[in-house]
């Protein structure tokens, strides 16, 4: 069986976004097929619909979080404040690693809604500079905690 950010890393690679590649990796762990991975989490790639706000590595860090430890039907509040609490671990983390959570502030201000800064983030590479590192760093921080 492959590792985690292995598989999170070939999903991206192969063009599902950020968001989608981490939760996917930890799909069968979950519970999820992959085909409902895929989906549920296809609109928080590249900051939320390509709106540039939080990173969709960490949304889809954050699904798996809230997958592994959230609060449903039959669980009490405790759940809720346990997937917050590594919600934040998660994200202080990232921050500390790659210095925000915020995909635009990651991507140098490179505006994804624009075919301008579409043009900006091919020509520097930043798929494989930046937002592979993201989602990788994001299923390993998810393995530790």
């Amino acid at each position: 069986m492959k590792k985690s950010s292995v598989v999170a890393v070939d999903m991206f690679l192969k063009g599902y976004n950020c968001a989608q590649s981490v939760l996917y990796a930890f799909s069968e762990e979950l519970g999820l097929s992959k085909e409902t991975a895929l989906k549920i989490s296809c609109g928080f790639g590249a900051g939320m619909g390509r709106r540039q706000k939080t990173c969709g590595a960490l949304t889809g860090g954050i699904l798996v979080l809230g997958m592994r430890h959230g609060r449903g039907v039959n669980d009490g509040k405790e759940a809720m404040e346990t997937t917050y609490a590594k919600t934040q671990e998660l994200m202080d983390q990232f921050k500390a690693k790659h210095g925000s959570c915020i995909c635009r502030d990651l991507l140098k201000g490179c505006d994804l809604t624009t075919e301008e800064g579409q043009g900006i983030f091919r020509e520097n590479d930043y798929l494989t500079k930046i937002c592979k590192t993201c989602v990788q760093s994001v299923v390993e921080i998810l393995g530790q905690i």
